[in-house]
């Protein structure tokens, strides 16, 4: 416990520099290797002999049901580790446990509702995502599969994100190496050594969770923890549920809407080209994964040093914590956007040897790409916002860029413009103005939330 302690105290006096580095480090290698669950298995089943391609396609319209279990992790495991994190700083170690507590009862019950809701309705969901007569026997394959871990995926990335809250961004990387290594060694065993194709796939990345998930219990309710689990906690508690919740909605909106997304992009793509144009979004939306993850990952790692300081009133700390995020983030994603334009045909050529999609990809991810320079203000604001609880500002972030701009675009624009491409365009036009919305409104708020010492 004292370890602990001293791990948690350090986010209030070590170098910023350092400590973000330290914290996000581990967090960026977590962020890489969770990664490799769904892009590995597409990697693999894209190069499956004879049927790669169409296999492709069908497990790329079940993104949106992943993308919704994942989403539902984060509504309880993100909405309840920066108010741990705040508890924390204020010295509140029993008000941080009693948000763990309630966190782990909302992944059980959130964990059986989407069982038994996607697996009843897993046909005609997959049709309405995309998919076409010639995939929807390797998607229901597939995602029959994956739902019976729902479980495991729940606590493996909610429960994960309350290791680091307390500074211990090492164990809660090693948690997630320790499934994507099972995964990275079982899919070529289960895919083409038995044979087993797509449903090997699954295999592989359900088990692999269950292991992560297992090893994030154990330290929860071990002693190395500053958190534990505990049986009183886990009492359905309404007050501090509507407080996970309230700022949970966020994170939540900022993944379900990457469903939403998916699927308007998925069938509008189906209907104005057909399987090889899903089957270029399949291949960018991963590669916008492999993008994300080092912003992602240095996000993680800077939360808990805002929370931690900005419930100790620390607030000078926070902004220049803030600042570095930003610096950090925009040099990211100004690189992704030079790889992805000029280097999209070999990052195509990881998925598949199919000439016909590696061609139309490398020619739609100059348009695809093209705006992700700028989002690198959003996701720092957004962790901004998020690491000081406010769930309002973070909400209303969440929804401008996917629901309010992409969704609506992606609609419009292939019918005014007459184009399939006009999908594809829709992409960065909202990564500029979302980027540029959300910059305006942290200067705007930030003396109010952050006054000068």
């Amino acid at each position: 416990m004292a370890a602990a302690m001293t791990k948690e105290e350090r986010m209030g006096s070590a170098p910023i520099g350092q400590l973000m580095f330290q914290l996000a480090l581990p967090a960026v290698a977590a962020q890489f290797i969770n990664m490799l669950y769904n892009v590995v298995d597409r990697i693999y089943i894209g190069h499956i002999p004879g049927i790669g391609a169409t296999a492709l396609t069908g497990v790329g319209v079940c993104s949106p049901i992943l993308m919704l279990v994942s989403a539902f992790a984060a509504f309880a495991g993100q909405g309840g580790a920066p108010l741990a994190s705040i508890k924390l700083g204020q010295g509140d170690r029993d008000g941080a446990e009693q948000i763990l507590g309630s966190s782990v009862t909302m992944l059980a019950a959130l964990s059986v509702l989407l069982t038994v809701l996607f697996q009843a309705g897993k046909r005609p969901f997959l049709y309405a995502f995309g998919a076409s007569d010639a995939s929807i026997g390797y998607a229901l394959d597939y995602i029959g599969i994956y739902l019976w871990g729902t479980v495991f995926v729940q606590f493996a990335l909610g429960l994960n994100t309350f290791i680091s809250a307390q500074g211990q961004s090492t164990v809660a990387m090693l948690s997630v190496l320790i499934g994507a290594v099972l995964n990275l060694v079982l899919d070529p065993i289960l895919i083409f050594g038995l044979g087993l194709g797509v449903k090997g796939a699954a295999l592989a990345t359900i088990f692999s969770q269950a292991v992560s998930a297992a090893w994030v219990l154990r330290f929860l309710t071990g002693p190395k923890s500053g958190l534990h689990i505990r049986r009183a906690n886990l009492r359905p508690n309404g007050k501090v549920m509507a407080r996970i919740a309230g700022l949970g909605i966020a994170p939540f909106i900022m993944q379900s809407t990457e469903s939403l997304v998916s699927i308007t992009l998925n069938s509008g793509l189906q209907h104005f080209g057909g399987d090889l144009y899903v089957g270029t979004i399949t291949i960018l939306q991963s590669v916008m994964q492999m993008f994300m993850l080092p912003m992602q990952g240095i996000s993680q790692g800077s939360q808990p040093i805002i929370s931690y300081n900005f419930g100790a009133q620390n607030y000078r700390r926070v902004r220049q914590t803030a600042r570095l995020l930003l610096k950090v983030c925009c040099t990211f994603t100004v690189l992704a956007c030079l790889v992805g334009c000029f280097g999209s045909r070999w990052l195509a050529r990881l998925f598949t040897p199919d000439a016909e999609l590696v061609g139309l990809t490398a020619l739609v991810a100059r348009i695809y790409f093209a705006g992700i320079w700028a989002f690198g203000m959003q996701m720092a604001c957004q962790c901004c916002f998020m690491g000081m609880g406010q769930a309002k500002i973070s909400l209303f972030l969440a929804l401008l860029r996917k629901v309010i701009l992409l969704v609506p675009l992606a609609i419009l624009l292939p019918r005014l413009t007459g184009s399939v491409f006009g999908i594809y365009a829709a992409e960065p036009i909202a990564d500029i103005l979302a980027s540029c919305t959300a910059i305006t409104l942290f200067l705007r708020k930030r003396d109010q939330l952050l006054p000068a010492d």
